[in-house]
C-alpha cells in the first residue's frame, strides 16, 4: 500500500492545448525530504503548479493523505495541509517581511495562540528575518528573500512544504544555510517536496528523489543511489566515478 503522502498516479496536465506532463505517477512520502530534478524545460514546474491547482489537469489522480485534490482550488490545496513556495519567490514586496509571514497564515482559523506560536518558530529558525521584521520584502538580499517566501509557507502550518528552485541565485554559505533548515523543519516531522537545479545539492539533501525528463517521470528511487549512478552524474552533474 502506497504511502499515505502524496501520491500521482497517470497525471496529464498543460496549458491549454499544450500538454507539458505525460502519464506521471510518483509517490511523495509523508515523511522526509524529496526531490524533483531534471533538466530545464522538463516539467518540474508544472507539476507543482498542477499539484497546487494553478495549472489544469487532463486526467490521472492528484492524492493527499487519501483524498483526492485533482481539481481542487489554490486555498483548498493549501487548506489540505500543502504549502508552496514558487520559484521567483513572489513575496509582497512593499509589505514588510511580518506583512508577508500574516499573508501566509490568512487561511488559518485556529486563532492568535497557534499563529504566534508559529511566527515565533519561524524567527528561530530564520533569525535574520526577526532582524528585518519591519523591512520592505523586496529590498532584502535574494537569500534573505528565500527565507522569508519559506517562512511564509510555513506559516499555514503546512504537513507538506513544496518549494520550487531553493537554490537558485543564491551563494554557496545561503544555500547552505536554507539546506540546514529544510533538515531541520524534516526532523521536526515536515514533508517537504524540493525542486532544485543544482542537482547534486538535491541529491545530498533529499531521502527520495525523482528524475523528470520531457514531462516524464524517467527514474526514481533513494537519493543517495541516483547520486553514485554514473548516467545520472554525466547527465545532470557533468562527472562521474
Amino acid at each position: 500500500m502506497p504511502d499515505q503522502g502524496l501520491n500521482i498516479t497517470s497525471l496529464q496536465a498543460g496549458y491549454g492545448d499544450i500538454t507539458v506532463l505525460w502519464d506521471v505517477t510518483l509517490n511523495v512520502p509523508s515523511s522526509g525530504i524529496s526531490s524533483l530534478i531534471g533538466s530545464n524545460g522538463a516539467g518540474k514546474t508544472t507539476l507543482m503548479r498542477a499539484i497546487s491547482g494553478l495549472v489544469d489537469v487532463t486526467s490521472g489522480l492528484i492524492e493527499w493523505q487519501g483524498r483526492s485534490i485533482a481539481g481542487a482550488t489554490p486555498a483548498q490545496v493549501l487548506e489540505a495541509g500543502i504549502a508552496h513556495v514558487p520559484e521567483g519567490r513572489r513575496l509582497f514586496g512593499p509589505m514588510t517581511v511580518e506583512e508577508n509571514l500574516h499573508m501566509g497564515a490568512f487561511l488559518r482559523k485556529d486563532g492568535q495562540a497557534p499563529f504566534r506560536r508559529d511566527l515565533d518558530r519561524v524567527y528561530t529558525i530564520f533569525p535574520r528575518l526577526k532582524e528585518r521584521r519591519g523591512q520592505a520584502a523586496g529590498t532584502l538580499s535574494g537569500g534573505e528573500q528565500q527565507m522569508c517566501a519559506i517562512a511564509r509557507g510555513l506559516m499555514s502550518s503546512p504537513r507538506l512544504l513544496m518549494i520550487d528552485e531553493l537554490s537558485l541565485g543564491l551563494s554557496p554559505m545561503l544555500v547552505d544555510q536554507l539546506t540546514d533548515a529544510l533538515r531541520q523543519l524534516s526532523a521536526e516531522g515536515l514533508a517537504i517536496f524540493l525542486v532544485e537545479q543544482d542537482v547534486a545539492t538535491a541529491l545530498e539533501l533529499a531521502d527520495t528523489a525523482f528524475v523528470m525528463d520531457r514531462g516524464r517521470i524517467v527514474r526514481s528511487g533513494h537519493a543517495r543511489e541516483l547520486a553514485a549512478d554514473d548516467s545520472i552524474r554525466e547527465a545532470y552533474i557533468g562527472v562521474a566515478h
